[in-house]
């Protein structure tokens, strides 16, 4: 059967299911349709607080990254670290050994050369015409103490010497025949740097061969210099033939 449309601008509804069409909801009716103005701004908020909170949530995912990453070279840093301080430590337990060691060493030749510095000092603050009958320590006497009231055997050095905790007192005896040879001997022995307290305890005038000689007896106190100039350590070389 043939139809004709005799109204002009009206068209021929289509058959239901004769296809697929997807249509978006009318976003202004809607708006329009809504006239509280508080549920506007609650919504206007939710959006908001969605799109800030998607924004935040992203920039701490990035900010996170970048902080892992920085602590894997921290890490790394920190091995790296933990072997120089192992390293430095065990040079140190290394030059505190050395350390000790020389210390000890320094000790035993102090108390090694006390008599040969005691001697060099006294042939050389020896003047003419002069010469000594006995040398003998009166004792070790600690820094700030009393003498010892018994000493010891003649030659024997306390370890306290050795240590630097105590000085060496020594007992001079000898003879002159000119009394201005014992005050210049007592002259230069108190300018030592070898020796302190230097002072005579006795001098007598006796006859020996028909001439009168002053004999006489003085103290001294033997100490290290504090003044590294006067201490010189030279190799020991000998020759073999």
């Amino acid at each position: 059967m043939i139809e004709i449309n005799l109204l002009p601008g009206q068209k021929k509804r289509k058959a239901a299911g004769a296809g697929f069409k997807l249509s978006l909801p009318d976003f202004r009716a809607l708006l329009a349709t809504i006239k509280d103005p508080y549920l506007i701004a609650a919504v206007a908020a939710w959006v908001l607080a969605l799109g800030g909170g998607g924004a935040l949530f992203v920039l701490d995912q990035a900010q996170l990254a970048a902080l892992e990453h920085r602590l894997d070279d921290v890490k790394v840093e920190k091995r790296r670290f933990d072997i120089l301080i192992a390293n430095k430590r065990r040079m140190e337990v290394a030059r505190d050994s050395l350390l000790a060691e020389i210390i000890v060493i320094r000790r035993i030749d102090e108390d090694r050369y006390v008599w040969p510095h005691l001697l060099d000092q006294l042939t050389k603050s020896l003047p003419p015409y002069t010469w000594l009958t006995g040398i003998a320590t009166i004792g070790v006497v600690p820094a700030g103490a009393a003498p010892a009231p018994a000493p010891p055997p003649p030659g024997a050095v306390s370890a306290l010497d050795s240590l630097g905790v105590g000085t060496v007192r020594i007992s001079i005896d000898g003879r002159t025949v000119d009394i201005e040879a014992f005050t210049s001997f007592l002259r230069q022995l108190t300018a030592s740097p070898w020796l302190t307290e230097v002072a005579p305890t006795n001098t007598t005038t006796i006859i020996e061969a028909d001439r009168p000689v002053t004999q006489f007896n003085l103290v001294a106190r033997y100490r290290p210099p504090t003044d590294p100039r006067f201490v010189h350590t030279v190799p020991l070389a000998q020759s073999v033939r």
